[in-house]
C-alpha cells in the first residue's frame, strides 16, 4: 500500500469514528434525524482529500513522523487536524450547490436536491425545494460545528500551545476568508455588466484567490506547519508555494467547469457558463472577442442554455485562445511553487511529496 492511499485511509477511518460517535450522541433524537447523519457519511466517502494531504504533509515538512507506525497522541491530533479541513471542505461545497443552484455534485444529486427528493417521497406540506434548501444548509452547519470541535481537540492535544495557538489562527482566518470570498463570487454575479478589463479580472482573481486557492492549499499547508512548531521562515516557504499550487488548482477548476467532462467531473459540461461565473477564463475569453461577439457572448453567459449554445460559447472560449491563456498560467504557478521551496529549511522527503502533489493538483481531471 502506497503512503497516499495508506493515508487516506486513516482519514476516512476517523471521518466514520467521528461520525459514529455523533450519531451515538444523537441518538435520543430519533429516527426522524437520520436522514441527516446518512447523508453526512455519504457525502463524506471518498473524495481526493487534497486538503488533508496538504496538512498532514506542511506537518511533515517541519516535523518527522512515521505515518506506518501506531497512531499516537501526536499522529493522532494530525488526523484530527486533517478530517477537521475535510469536514469544513464539505460543509463548503453543500452551501456553495445550494447558492449556485447546482443539481449535481460528484455524479449524484446535491444534498438540496436529495432532500428535496425526500420530501417528495414521503409527501410533506409546502414545497420540497424549501425542505432541501434548509436541510442542506442545516447539514452544511452541523459539518462546520463537527469541524471546529476537531480542531480544538487536536490544539488541546498538542503540548506546544503557541504551536496550538497558531494552528487555530490559521484555521480561524481560513474560514473567514472562505465565507468573505464566497459572497465576493455571489456580489460578482449580481453585477449588471462587466467592469474595465483590468479592473474585471482583479475582481476575478479575488474570487479566485479568497474563495478558493489559498483555503484549498496554503491555508491546509500553514494549519498543518503550525501544528508541528514551524518556524515563521518555514511558514513563508510553506506560503509561497501554497499559493500559487492553489491558484494553480483553481484555475483548472475554472477550465473543467466550462471543459470537463460530465462522467468525469460528476457535473454538467459548461455548468460554470450557465451559473454565469465571471471567471478568470471567461473574462480572459471575453476581452479577446470583437464588439458583436462579445454583446452576445455577454448576453448568453448565466442563462438557461441548452446544449447547443453551452457548446457554442465553448467554441468561442476556445477560439479566443483564453484556454491556452490559463493552462500556461497554471504552469508558470507551479513552477513558482517549486521555486518557492527551492532553499527553504524544510524536510528534503516532504518537500519532494509536495511537489508531486502539486502537479497532481494542477493536472486533475475531476
Amino acid at each position: 500500500m502506497d503512503e497516499t492511499t495508506r493515508l487516506a485511509g486513516l482519514i476516512q477511518e476517523r471521518l466514520n469514528d467521528t461520525i459514529d460517535a455523533h450519531r451515538e450522541g444523537l441518538e435520543p433524537l430519533g429516527p426522524d434525524a437520520a436522514p441527516l447523519l446518512d447523508e453526512a457519511q455519504s457525502f463524506l466517502t471518498g473524495g481526493k482529500r487534497f486538503r488533508a494531504l496538504f496538512a498532514v504533509h506542511g506537518y511533515r515538512a517541519v516535523r518527522p513522523l512515521d505515518i506506518d507506525g501506531p497512531i499516537d497522541a501526536e499522529f493522532g491530533a494530525l488526523l484530527d487536524v486533517a478530517c477537521s479541513l475535510e469536514l469544513f471542505h464539505a460543509a463548503a461545497l453543500i452551501h456553495d450547490d445550494v447558492i449556485d443552484r447546482s443539481d449535481t455534485r460528484r455524479g449524484r444529486p446535491s444534498v438540496h436536491r436529495t432532500f428535496a427528493g425526500l420530501h417528495e417521497r414521503h409527501g410533506y406540506r409546502n414545497t420540497p425545494e424549501h425542505f432541501g434548501i434548509s436541510s442542506a444548509i442545516l447539514l452544511g452547519d452541523l459539518l462546520q460545528s463537527w469541524s471546529d470541535e476537531l480542531m480544538s481537540r487536536a490544539c488541546d492535544t498538542i503540548a506546544d500551545r503557541d504551536a496550538a495557538r497558531a494552528t487555530r489562527a490559521h484555521f480561524n482566518r481560513m474560514r473567514s476568508e472562505v465565507a468573505l470570498g464566497q459572497y465576493l463570487d455571489v456580489l460578482e454575479e449580481q453585477r449588471g455588466g462587466f467592469a474595465e478589463h483590468s479592473e474585471q479580472l482583479d475582481r476575478s482573481t479575488r474570487v479566485l484567490v479568497y474563495k478558493s486557492a489559498k483555503y484549498s492549499v496554503e491555508a491546509p499547508l500553514l494549519i498543518g506547519a503550525a501544528l508541528a512548531g514551524a518556524s515563521t521562515a518555514q511558514e513563508e516557504a510553506l506560503a509561497g508555494f501554497g499559493l500559487p499550487v492553489g491558484v494553480a488548482f483553481q484555475l483548472r477548476d475554472d477550465l473543467l467547469g466550462v471543459f470537463g467532462d460530465t462522467n468525469v467531473t460528476g457535473k454538467p459540461s459548461g455548468d460554470d457558463l450557465i451559473e454565469g461565473k465571471r471567471t478568470v477564463l471567461v473574462t480572459l475569453a471575453r476581452e479577446a472577442l470583437p464588439g458583436t461577439q462579445r454583446r452576445i457572448f455577454d448576453d448568453l453567459l448565466g442563462t438557461d442554455l441548452d446544449e447547443e449554445q453551452v457548446a457554442m460559447l465553448q467554441r468561442t472560449i476556445r477560439g479566443s485562445e483564453a484556454e491556452q491563456q490559463v493552462e500556461t498560467m497554471i504552469t508558470r504557478n507551479i513552477e513558482r511553487a517549486h521555486q518557492a521551496l527551492d532553499a527553504a529549511t524544510l524536510d528534503s522527503d516532504a518537500i519532494a511529496r509536495l511537489n508531486v502533489l502539486a502537479e497532481r493538483a494542477a493536472q486533475r481531471t475531476s
